[in-house]
């Protein structure tokens, strides 16, 4: 799950914030780059394709490695193709190329995302689900401390060799060169043996057809409610009305917190810190911050269960973004960037490993992938396409607004964590 978890997180920020930073230091504007958070809006709607993973076999792949391995190699292989185009296109000359290829990156990070949450609830019992989502988790985060920080580094110190296009390209080439961690980790590992069970898509077939499926279009209705119908179905079958609650607090949870991001680089390029600052401070030291966050979060949960810690988490993701207001009126700061990039980055592992710990808990392992996928991709829908604008609200108001615009963005995730946590009291 450490490797897995490596693969999983690599993809992330080189079609995100260090994309942003790669565009901003190529003299491309801000209300551009900020429309290029939309390419993140991939992994909110892999919802859609979920059922497919879930259930379609592969030719060839599926028999050799089985259902999940060969998807996330599929995925895998799809990520290096993407990320060794961007690495070849030039992003001033070519900023379209560049979209294109991020989303084939984008897209199959998705689609490996699905298949690797699907092994790991499959591959070991829910007592053991807390570790391998650390050990998940911790991959995770160092994936996207190199895809940061690394990344950085390798277009700073490269520049005065190879040029500014060329040391970005350089850098993207070398991210593409280290998904093989993930691709070796796949071709190694044991498929998690799993019985299948169906008991609600059996009923809903039955429902259809009252008799055993004769014709395609019969096989491919009973297959629709089986993948694609049963999964929901079950959600709100155990939740009722409250299932509706439930989806919009997870939609909004992260809102505050992803819609800051994608802006987060530019400014610090346009506060006057280098790229070795941001890469040094806001990745290196960042990521250590983030996996006590994460620590922390984890041991609030084992000590006051997971509602307290989960209203906790929606206050700090929001109240964070303040700091950032705060640092746009100081200027490049060294001393300030690192007190707002701590907050930053303790708030975001505490909240994240407390919501992992929460969609878990939701998810029935008859339907892994196709649930988990629905719950990890209501949490990003909303941030990702309110991202899109950030660049333009930024060019039309300032830094300074824009933050504190984000911070007010969280306070619905408050009020819902609040009625969840107060709802669960009176049960």
């Amino acid at each position: 799950m450490l490797f897995l978890g490596f693969a999983a997180g690599l993809p992330l920020l080189l079609v995100f914030s260090t994309l942003s930073a790669w565009l901003r230091d190529m003299e491309v504007s801000r209300s551009a780059i900020g429309f290029f958070g939309w390419v993140g809006i991939t992994y909110s709607v892999k919802v859609f394709w979920a059922p497919v993973v879930d259930r379609l076999p592969l030719p060839y792949l599926t028999a050799m490695l089985g259902k999940r391995r060969s998807w996330i190699l599929l995925g895998q292989m799809g990520i290096v193709v993407g990320l060794l185009g961007m690495a070849l296109v030039d992003a001033q000359q070519n900023l379209l190329g560049v979209a294109l290829l991020a989303l084939v990156v984008a897209f199959s990070s998705s689609t490996q995302d699905i298949a690797i949450d699907a092994l790991r609830i499959e591959a070991a019992e829910p007592e053991y689900q807390g570790a391998m989502s650390a050990t998940y988790v911790l991959g995770y985060r160092v994936a996207m401390l190199v895809a940061g920080a690394g990344a950085l580094f390798i277009a700073q110190y490269a520049e005065p060799l190879v040029g500014k296009a060329s040391a970005w390209q350089w850098s993207y080439a070398v991210m593409a060169a280290l998904m093989l961690v993930g691709i070796v980790t796949v071709l190694v590992i044991s498929e998690p043996a799993t019985a299948e069970v169906e008991s609600l898509g059996d009923e809903l077939v039955q429902d259809l057809l009252h008799h055993k499926p004769r014709s395609k279009f019969e096989r491919g209705a009973v297959w629709f409610a089986s993948a694609v119908v049963a999964p929901f179905v079950d959600f709100f079958k155990r939740n009722g009305r409250f299932a509706i609650v439930i989806l919009l607090f997870i939609g909004l949870f992260r809102l505050s917190d992803i819609v800051m991001g994608i802006m987060a680089n530019p400014f610090y390029l346009d506060l006057g810190f280098s790229k070795a600052d941001i890469a040094s401070i806001g990745k290196l030291f960042g990521f250590f911050m983030t996996i006590a966050g994460s620590l922390i979060g984890g041991l609030m949960v084992v000590r006051y269960g997971i509602y307290r810690p989960l209203l906790a988490g929606a206050i700090m993701v929001a109240s964070t973004n303040l700091l950032f207001a705060h640092l746009a009126g100081v200027g490049p700061d060294i001393q300030w960037l690192a007190v707002v990039i701590s907050a930053d980055n303790l708030s975001g592992g505490f909240s994240n490993a407390v919501l992992i710990a929460y969609l878990s808990g939701l998810t029935n392992r008859a339907y892994t992938a196709t649930q988990y996928a629905l719950f990890s991709s209501l949490m990003t829908l909303p941030g990702k396409f309110t991202s899109g604008f950030s660049g333009v609200i930024v060019d039309a108001t300032g830094y300074s607004f824009f933050f504190t615009y984000a911070a007010v963005m969280g306070i619905p995730a408050i009020l819902l964590a609040a009625y969840i946590l107060r709802r669960e009291r009176l049960q």
